[in-house]
């Protein structure tokens, strides 16, 4: 657990697959990025899959839900996927059962972050994987996520949020919201246009989920590196710019949804004006480590 003032925060890790490092970095050369990330003999790198479960004034808030437990066995061959389902199990640790659940913030309808939005019974059977949730994403994300083209439907998959908002599970966001007292669904687009980072701040403490604004801790570090996914770069890398200088100022806890090297960290700055994440040592609230 991750307290921030008199906030809990608990990080699971969903799921972790291996990716092919032309996905993470773009246009960043291998020369420079297998300074921080080793590929294996496959040429992949191992990632994780990042959740949160929040704990703020009277509710219960997940953020993000990973890929939970409706892939089939051919789709996690294709993610090399070893391990998967560590939010619901790391729920379950705690003593929480999914209708306890009170309010899910997607930060993106991008399958790897929202397919756990729906889950398979035992008789595979989908249902909401949270009853009893108000499910919460930006309009421009869901407008973006039902308008397919040949970019985005690769990673789009609309059973994931379509059968929510016909239910009226679903709630659209115009723009930045305040969740509950000290939590915040903020807009950082470029790597979608509808793209959120969820912003925590109690007793003068602060932190901050990301999510895909910096996959991993050095796409935080250096404005230019980002990933091939990102719709905007342009606008991903002034977006960082400001969350740079916000992450100085108050020395928050960030943490990453793909990082796992340095899933969480603060912002430092030396001298010389370079930027380097910091670790900040902890456990996954996972019954089992899933790194």
């Amino acid at each position: 657990m991750l307290p921030i003032g008199d906030i809990e925060i608990y990080l699971f890790n969903d799921a972790t697959a291996y990716m092919d490092p032309g996905g993470l970095f773009g246009l960043v050369p291998r020369v420079l990025w297998s300074r921080y990330y080793q590929a294996d003999g496959r040429h992949l790198i191992r990632t994780a899959t990042h959740n949160l479960l929040i704990r703020a004034a009277g509710a219960n808030i997940i953020v993000d839900t990973g890929f939970g437990n409706s892939l089939s066995d051919r789709q996690r061959r294709h993610l090399h996927m070893n391990e998967f389902d560590g939010a619901h199990q790391g729920l379950a640790a705690l003593g929480i059962s999914p209708d306890e659940i009170d309010i899910v913030i997607d930060t993106h309808l991008h399958d790897d972050h929202c397919t756990g939005n729906f889950r398979l019974d035992a008789e595979g059977r989908r249902a909401p994987a949270f009853p009893k949730a108000e499910y919460l994403v930006q309009r421009q994300e869901y407008e973006d996520a039902t308008q397919l083209n040949e970019r985005t439907r690769g990673t789009y998959k609309p059973e994931n949020y379509v059968p929510l908002y016909a239910a009226g599970q679903l709630r659209l966001l115009e723009g930045d919201s305040e969740i509950v007292s000290g939590v915040s669904a903020l807009v950082t687009p470029g790597h979608t246009r509808g793209h959120m980072s969820v912003r925590i701040e109690s007793r003068g403490e602060q932190a901050a989920f990301l999510c895909d604004l910096a996959s991993l801790a050095v796409h935080f570090e250096r404005l230019a590196w980002m990933t091939a996914f990102d719709v905007e770069p342009l606008v991903t890398l002034e977006t960082k710019r400001r969350w740079q200088r916000w992450a100085l100022e108050t020395d928050a806890l960030l943490i990453f949804p793909h990082d796992a090297i340095r899933p969480a960290g603060r912002l430092t700055q030396n001298e010389r004006g370079r930027l380097t994440v910091q670790p900040v040592s902890f456990a996954y609230d996972n019954p089992k480590s899933l790194r």
